[in-house]
């Protein structure tokens, strides 16, 4: 599959429905079909692995099951698959029963999914980029670096400026401040406002090339630690962790400030913090319960004092 042929044909299946409206929601619905593709492809290694793996996804509901289209007549397509997807998938999805045992690995797909969305109203056109994503086999290198370069062009599409003041740093800045700092294997590495991951894979591109045993492959996958309060960069941030090789990915869905930097522990402290924080122009109270209230809009106003800004809480946070 080529990188070109990927991306020119689901932006034509999908600019043709008229649920989707403009790139953001192009990309948003994209990354959960493919979230749900790789997610699947890791299960398989898992259950290869440990013959008791048992998926946190029923079974009816897993990309195996109801997106390849065997040409038998009975994969779903049009209304029956939209009514699939709306009343079947994302609500299940969106409500997996999660406890505190609940392994990092299977958690994740609640909390990719809690905050997602299906855009596309036309079941025809969803069968058609469902195809077209399970075109990509797992097990044959060309699709895997195929992938790769896909998945990247949706990351460089994000790295214009969004109207909030965040930017999505461009891989090649993020690599270099990564050799700069020069992490070495066994040290944890954070970011508080992680965006799509692009700091972490880094880093962990970075200590790959340390590993020299089982032991430290463990340790690889262990290394990095985020948080992402917005839907869509948390989705490719996850994403992005699972194509890493990070099984148990320990990214977070939330708000770093929402927690006070003095209850933190000496035992979840961190060796390295990097991150480019997103910096909103007039909002003194940094998005923690203020901005998003309509009942106060007192707080929305030019402002020249920073509270406790996220790189300041991040400071703190380096052990």
């Amino acid at each position: 599959m080529s990188l070109n042929s990927f991306i020119s044909t689901s932006r034509k299946i999908m600019r043709g429905d008229a649920g989707v409206d403009g790139d953001a929601q192009r990309i948003a619905q994209l990354t959960w079909l493919l979230f749900l593709k790789v997610y699947d492809a890791k299960e398989s290694d898992w259950e290869f692995h440990n013959p008791a793996y048992q998926s946190i996804i029923p079974e009816q509901l897993r990309w195996r099951s109801w997106a390849p289209d065997r040409k038998d007549g009975r994969s779903k397509t049009g209304e029956e698959l939209l009514t699939f997807i709306n009343t079947e998938l994302f609500p299940a999805l969106k409500s997996l029963p999660i406890t505190v045992s609940t392994p990092l690995s299977q958690s994740v797909v609640r909390a990719v999914f809690e905050d997602s969305n299906q855009y596309m109203k036309d079941g025809i056109l969803i069968r058609q980029l469902v195809n077209l994503i399970d075109e990509i086999d797992f097990e044959d290198y060309a699709d895997r670096h195929a992938f790769g370069e896909i998945y990247e062009t949706l990351l460089k599409e994000l790295q214009s400026a969004g109207s909030s003041g965040e930017y999505y740093t461009p891989r090649a800045v993020t690599d270099f401040m990564i050799e700069m700092i020069n992490p070495k294997l066994g040290e944890t590495v954070a970011d508080f406002a992680a965006g799509t991951a692009g700091f972490l894979t880094s880093t962990l591109k970075h200590l790959d090339e340390q590993v020299e045993s089982v032991e430290d492959r463990e340790a690889y996958r262990s290394s990095v630690y985020g948080i992402e309060k917005k839907p869509m960069p948390y989705l490719l941030g996850v994403t992005n962790l699972l194509l890493h090789d990070v099984d148990q990915p320990q990214f977070i869905h939330g708000n770093s400030l929402e927690r006070n930097v003095r209850d933190f522990k000496d035992s979840e402290k961190f060796d390295v913090v990097t991150m480019n924080p997103p910096f909103p122009p007039k909002c003194p109270c940094w998005g923690v319960g203020c901005c998003h209230d309509e009942q106060r809009r007192d707080c929305r106003m030019e402002t020249t004092q920073r509270p406790a800004t996220p790189t300041r809480h991040s400071f703190q946070l380096a052990a």
